[in-house]
């Protein structure tokens, strides 16, 4: 068996950055997003039972060609089994999917399905246009043939996706009244942000976990990102911070021979033989942010099948080396912690994205500009300086169109967003962990009394989201709490006096517990 390169989306936002990128997320070991059961078919992922449904969506909402020039595509959701909703009227909890399949993230969402019985709440979970099994034109390879193909491919189109599909849905259920309250890590957080401000007619209010909405121009320093994924391996172990620093010029000067390619492609169990020692260096960065963002207190396989405290473990297989161990031997078993856990792995692929998620690129080339740098002296990685310039004509050379850097701030704010989101936005979660990379980019402070900001100093990526296991810590089942009674509260306004159907399903839990 060999493992395929699992590339730096990070957020799964990657790409375009050389040798490291952007972030988020993709799994290695999910379920196949090529199955697709016929529409009302009952299945379910990671132990919560859905229905997986069809819509027929519009492909471009924001104008109005003749007709019969209309164009549509069939957007997948999925909607948790009604056992235990109460009914039109009742609360729908709706997911705004990310950059993937939607089954990887339903599965991984596990706060959205286990809080649902507590309010009587209806999940559902939406695709998002262009991943997973929601294709313009009827395939992958006509969805993503040229940039006319992709040019629909945007967070603006994503989101009146999710208020139609909303609106119809309610409709078709007669419950217009069902207040929705949404939810996304990520990518799908920032979407959950901003269709709250976009659409608040729509949700009485939205969990944004892990959602980096100050990444953008200028707000935040470039840097943040890979300072707060060095600063991660630097309070585990200092010299497992500094053999990763000192790994980048070693690595450089063997990859300048074929001897030395041939030894790196040894060295670290490489199905073929290396051309160069950029996909290699690409291929360790990845796993440096990844490990960041999923350095979880508890076992877990998000992303792949790790240990708790992740990092611990990759430092603590660095620094256990015996006595004239290279560097980069070194460094290869620290990384095998997260590419071959499992030690099922022969050997692996560097050229492989087997999750889908290349939709990012385009993404990233058009209006999700995410400029980051690595800093000389606080980042374990090799120094990096963004350049907009050899970015936008990469951008030109991959896709022939030019990014817009400023677009998502005029969209969707971002500069000055105490004053702007206290004067008028309203019932906002931005939940942050310390330890994930992307908190860099996100709002860590209340802005008002119903835009609050829940940090934790020992989180990672969308941690509050995950299935609770026993493992959690107590300061995640705390934490996880404080949101729900939120929530509740949004809720609470919402019904009113009037909202005894909401009040007995909130009796019957505390009764059940």
């Amino acid at each position: 068996m060999h493992l395929p390169r699992r590339r730096l989306l990070v957020l799964l936002f990657l790409g375009l950055l050389p040798a490291v990128a952007w972030a988020l997320l993709a799994p290695p070991r999910f379920p196949d997003p090529d199955a697709r059961p016929g529409a009302g078919v009952g299945n379910g992922v990671g132990g919560y039972e859905f229905e997986t449904r069809y819509f027929r969506q519009r492909l471009d909402h924001f104008s109005f060609p003749g007709v019969g020039d209309e164009e549509f595509f069939q957007q997948r959701y999925l909607v948790g089994h009604a056992g235990g909703w109460a009914g039109p009227g009742g609360p729908i909890f709706f997911y705004c999917g990310n950059e993937g399949g939607i089954a990887w993230f339903a599965a991984n969402s596990g706060l959205v399905w286990e809080a649902a019985p507590r309010f009587a709440a209806l999940v559902v979970f939406a695709e998002h246009r262009y991943y997973g099994e929601s294709m313009p034109f009827g395939s992958k390879d006509k969805a993503y043939n040229n940039s006319r193909s992709l040019a629909h491919l945007t967070a603006e189109q994503a989101l009146a996706d999710y208020a139609v599909l909303l609106t119809d849905l309610k409709r078709n259920l007669s419950a217009e009244a069902s207040p929705v309250v949404l939810f996304g890590g990520s990518y799908g957080g920032m979407l959950a942000a901003w269709m709250r401000l976009k659409y608040p007619h729509i949700s009485v209010g939205a969990l944004a976990s892990s959602a980096p909405i100050l990444q953008f121009e200028d707000i935040v320093p470039h840097t943040i990102f890979y300072d707060l994924v060095s600063n991660d391996f630097k309070r585990e172990s200092l010299s497992c911070f500094q053999t990763i620093r000192d790994s980048w010029k070693e690595l450089d000067e063997q990859g300048n021979t074929q001897d030395g390619l041939l030894k790196l492609s040894k060295t670290f169990h490489l199905c073929q033989t290396l051309k160069s020692s950029e996909a290699l260096s690409d291929w360790l960065s990845s796993a440096y942010s990844y490990l960041a963002m999923v350095d979880y207190p508890m076992s877990s396989d998000f992303l792949m099948p790790l240990p708790a405290n992740p990092i611990k473990e990759v430092c603590r297989n660095v620094d256990k080396q015996p006595e004239g161990t290279s560097t980069l031997e070194r460094i290869y078993a620290g990384v095998n912690v997260y590419y071959n856990y499992t030690g099922t792995v022969d050997c692996f692929d560097l050229d492989d994205d087997p999750h889908g998620m290349g939709g990012w690129d385009w993404q990233a080339c058009t209006e999700m500009v995410m400029p980051m740098t690595s800093s000389e002296n606080l980042s374990m990685f090799r120094r990096y300086e963004f350049d907009y310039g050899l970015y936008a004509d990469n951008c030109v050379k991959s896709f022939g169109v030019r990014p817009r850097p400023r677009w998502i701030t005029t969209e969707f704010g971002g500069h000055n967003i105490s004053s702007v989101l206290e004067k008028f936005g309203s019932n906002i979660i931005f939940f942050n962990g310390l330890l994930d990379p992307w908190s860099g980019g996100g709002v860590l402070k209340n802005i008002s009394s119903s835009v609050v900001a829940i940090v934790a100093p020992l989180g990672a990526h969308h941690i509050d989201l995950r299935p609770a296991t026993k493992e959690d810590p107590d300061w995640l089942v705390s934490l996880r709490e404080s949101e729900l009674e939120i929530i509740s509260g949004w809720l609470s306004d919402h019904y009113g006096a009037g909202g005894a159907l909401f009040q007995s399903a909130a009796a019957n839990d505390r009764a059940a517990s």
